[in-house]
């Protein structure tokens, strides 16, 4: 099995960037789809993004703002995010799935997920 911890989450402003950061143990990250969902109070976890096979996935509301990249050397997936808005305030969590064909946004397809980062981004 494979540990995930996130970390790089905060308080930014509106407009502002954060790269969070997700740790992983045990095994290594290439050889898992990693995916980043984030999710607020009552409401339903939501992809953010993904990446499989060195092929990346992003949200539609992301596209163009988000990237998610690996580092095998490190063990490391990271998530860029740029240009935040306020609506986007949400825990951030890490999540590592095994490699198959599988629909990439669905979050019961992890089976590996971190704590999750607080990200807070005020308008």
């Amino acid at each position: 099995q494979v540990q995930l911890v996130e970390s790089g989450g905060g308080l930014v402003q509106a407009g502002g960037s954060l790269r969070l950061s997700c740790a992983a143990s045990g095994r290594t990250v290439s050889n898992y789809a990693m995916g980043w969902f984030r999710q607020t109070p009552g409401k339903e976890r939501t992809f953010v993004a993904a990446i499989k096979w060195s092929i990346t996935y992003y949200a539609d509301s992301v596209k163009g703002r988000f990237t998610i990249s690996r580092d095998s050397a490190k063990n490391t997936v990271y998530l860029q995010m740029n240009r935040l808005k306020p609506e986007e305030t949400a825990v951030y969590y890490c999540a590592a799935g095994p490699l198959g064909d599988w629909t990439i946004s669905e979050s019961g397809n992890y089976q590996y997920w971190g704590q999750g980062t607080q990200v807070t981004v005020s308008s």
